[in-house]
């Protein structure tokens, strides 16, 4: 890449770039000495391998030195990069905000997280990382959110901080991150920083050149400013005297591969090289010839990313709203024994090596966790005063974020036949339009957000009522035209849907933006997002992300199953309820009435607010099945227990049937057809298969961990069935999901669901095909009994 310039820019002056050099050195040191404490001094009992990445930490040491102790600001959020958390926590070690304890117990139990986490680690972390590139990418959706406060009179402009995302160059090949980055132009999003450190290696090897010279074009086509930083300000210099020039272009040409190996090579090797190459050139030579071996091999790898003075600079220099990108040219295990070696991801320094480091640092044997070791008194009372004056040294108390009134009741439409998909629809609909206090607060504080699926998921009502959120106004071409048309959508500052291009992993970021709304920028939101049922599983690691560091939101999934019969196996789910059962953080519902769903979409919002709360997954179907008279209330505690007796066994009470959602009518029909062969068949529905079995797994688990747990509902549900009773379980998804039910009272069951790939057709016909219509329920029965 070309050289950067280098602007004359306040606030690098000796003193200050000094003292944060001193910083700069107690995190390289504090990061390694942490890991070798966790792998080689602290007892191991199994015998495996603790890890952690000395190399990765110590290539941007110098960078969170800057970023921390120079420019970040009290309101900016940082998402660090996963394997610089021991960086992290050295830096909250220093300012008094880490226990020695937590260090010491690093990647142990009670101690520090291997990866900044927001709900593990005990110290601020705004954006847990760990997957690679989605830390990164929620940067962006969390600054359009800050956006929308602001343009909603919710966050005063005055308080906008920058989200930056701290990242290794490695991350830059994850397919979400230009996703994302086509979203944010979009958006036209602000106040965002992504800081790459490129050291040039991932974990197997370096990585290529070629690509890294199109990501100048690729983010400034997309409305982002670049700034290249290549050379520190020793190497500048360098280039300033005669023959500099040609060492500059010498390093500018050099490959990553060969740049590594002779970072790792030494001061000998730099030497032979450049003699070698650069024979043409004396003034050159005497470049080279007027330093030793340590002092040349220090000049080569002064990079911009390694240069306190030169990161301020470039930091003061953009301090503005405008998105940018930082290459930060950076060595892998800067400062360390294996300094560029490809291997070093993992390597880990031995016990003469790190002790070797702690000697030329003067850092006293058994003074290795000390905050200042090795600076001399002067020099630490310097650095203490710099740390103690920086933004995060007094942070600010937890936010206090205000709830969002829910009303008592949400209206159940009162058509006759309805889809749960349409009846969600029409309850966002009204809600939108309602004159009650309680239900407009509520309205006021709903995000809507899809991927190019609003329409096709039934958000379109709730738009046409609040309109597109736009940060400059977007009128509805058509609308203003004449143009009939259902949609009319304008865009401006109040509206409340973003809407997302068919990228699922951006709807899972942008879910999670918006369900941190409250801790990270003190006003409570309600995120609602539609997706289509099947392509949950395009954006899970997003979904499993969003969950980790437990944003709060309502996930819409519509179509399931087969329903959408005529388009094919790509669009009928299979697996979605076992991934609804299984994600930590969300609960997943799948009603078949719309009063189930009224009554649970209540629930879902204040659950979104409780402490110990989650998201919710609602999934949904565009199946239009008749409603049913109801003659009580009876059923809603149990309905938000995970399921309720539809109609309870009687007689014998020797068979149920146990059902989830759209197929209700075929069990309905079922239940006729066996009327007089079993009059007592009871019809156990199921809205929440991943509330039964996390009860039952917990009723379980309090036998061993000394909790003491009443009977799980489910077994209060099969306590009215007779002992011996059989089960057929049926679903429009994959039959686990409910099969698993025998086990709770060790009930025999015929399970019926889908467990292949569709394929086209009308409904009776799929049903037939797959074993789901009536005549598959009456032969399941009747396999109980044989």
């Amino acid at each position: 890449m070309e050289t950067s310039t280098d602007p004359q820019t306040a606030g690098t002056d000796p003193e200050t770039v000094t003292i944060l050099e001193a910083i700069e050195t107690r995190l390289r040191w504090l990061s390694s000495w942490t890991i070798h404490h966790a792998n080689a001094v602290r007892e191991s009992r199994d015998g495996l391998k603790v890890g952690g990445h000395q190399a990765s930490c110590a290539s941007i040491t110098a960078i969170m030195t800057a970023l921390y102790f120079g420019a970040l600001r009290p309101a900016d959020k940082v998402a660090v990069k996963p394997h610089a958390g021991p960086v992290l926590h050295a830096i909250h070690y220093l300012l008094g905000q880490q226990s020695l304890n937590a260090l010491q117990r690093y990647r142990g139990w009670g101690g520090a997280q291997s990866y900044p986490s927001r709900t593990k680690d005990t110290i601020p972390v705004d954006f847990s990382t760990g997957s690679v590139g989605l830390g990164v990418a929620i940067t962006a959706f969390a600054s359009l959110i800050q956006d929308y406060l602001i343009a909603h009179g919710d966050l005063d402009e005055a308080q906008a901080g920058r989200m930056i995302a701290l990242m290794g160059d490695a991350e830059l090949d994850e397919g979400n991150i230009y996703e994302c980055l086509i979203e944010s132009y979009k958006h036209d999003i602000r106040n965002c920083w992504w800081i790459v450190d490129y050291n040039r290696q991932s974990l197997d090897s370096t990585t290529a050149d070629r690509m890294f010279r199109r990501f100048d074009d690729i983010f400034e086509t997309c409305g982002w400013r670049v700034e290249t930083l290549k050379h520190g300000r020793r190497q500048r210099e360098t280039f300033a005297l005669p023959g500099g020039q040609e060492i500059a272009d010498w390093i500018d040409a050099c490959p990553n591969a060969e740049f590594a190996a002779l970072t790792y090579q030494g001061g000998a090797a730099w030497r032979a090289r450049l003699t070698a190459d650069l024979a043409a050139s004396p003034d050159s030579l005497a470049v080279i010839a007027g330093r030793d071996d340590d002092a040349l091999a220090s000049l080569m790898t002064n990079l911009g990313g390694h240069c306190i003075a030169t990161l301020l600079e470039a930091f003061a220099r953009c301090d503005d709203a405008v998105p940018t990108l930082f290459i930060a040219y950076t060595v892998k295990g800067y400062g360390l024994p294996f300094a560029g070696h490809k291997d070093n991801h993992s390597g880990l320094m031995n016990p003469g090596q790190i002790e070797g480091l702690r000697d030329r640092l003067g850092i006293a044997p058994g003074a290795e966790w000390a905050p200042y070791g090795g600076l001399g008194d002067n020099v630490a009372a310097r650095v203490r005063a710099v740390v103690d004056a920086c933004a995060l040294a007094r942070p600010p108390a937890p936010m206090a974020v205000t709830a969002v009134p829910v009303p008592a009741i949400l209206p159940v439409p009162a058509e006759s036949a309805w889809s749960t998909q349409a009846a969600f629809g029409r309850i966002l609909l009204d809600l939108a339009k309602s004159a009650d206090p309680a239900a407009r607060a509520l309205a006021d504080r709903i995000v809507t957000t899809s991927p190019d699926v609003t329409v096709s998921t039934n958000l379109g009502g709730f738009v046409n009522q609040r309109g597109l959120f736009r940060r400059q106004e977007l009128a509805d071409v058509f609308s203003a035209a004449r143009i009939p048309t259902a949609q009319k959508w304008a865009g401006h500052g109040a509206g409340q849907h973003i809407e997302l291009g068919i990228a699922e992993n951006n709807l899972f970021l942008m879910l999670a933006a918006l369900g941190l709304a409250g801790p990270l920028f003190g006003t409570r939101l309600i995120p609602i997002g539609t997706v289509y049922d099947p392509f949950i599983a395009r954006g899970l690691d997003a979904l499993n992300y969003a969950c980790y560091q437990d944003a709060r939101f309502l996930l819409v999934a519509t179509p399931s199953g087969l329903t959408l019969g005529p388009e094919g196996g790509a669009h009928q789910s299979i697996n979605a309820p076992l991934i609804g059962i299984g994600q930590p953080g969300l609960t997943y519902f799948e009603p078949a009435f719309a009063d189930e769903l009224a009554l649970i979409m209540r629930w879902a919002f204040d659950h979104m607010q409780a402490e110990d709360g989650g998201s919710v997954y609602l999934r949904l179907s565009t199946r239009t099945i008749p409603q049913i008279a109801r003659h009580d209330s009876d059923w809603q505690a149990d309905a938000l227990k995970g399921g309720y007796w539809l109609v309870p066994p009687g007689g014998a009470r020797d068979a149920a049937i146990v059902f989830t959602g759209a197929i209700t009518p075929e069990v309905l029909a079922a239940q006729a057809m066996l009327a007089d062969d079993l009059p007592g068949l009871g019809l156990l529905m199921v809205t929440s298969p991943d509330l039964l079995h996390r009860d039952w797994s917990a009723r379980h688990a309090g036998r061993w961990n000394g909790a003491t747990r009443p009977r799980c509902h489910a077994e209060t549900l099969l306590d009215r069935l007779a002992p011996a009773a059989g089960l057929v379980t049926i679903l429009d998804g994959a039959p686990s999901t409910l099969s698993w039910l025998g086990g709770v009272r060790g009930m025999r069951v015929s399970p019926l669901g889908t467990d292949r790939f569709g394929q086209t057709g009308d409904l009776p016909d799929l049903y037939r095909r797959y074993r789901l219509d009536a005549d598959a329920i009456v032969d399941a029965v009747a396999e109980l009994f044989l």
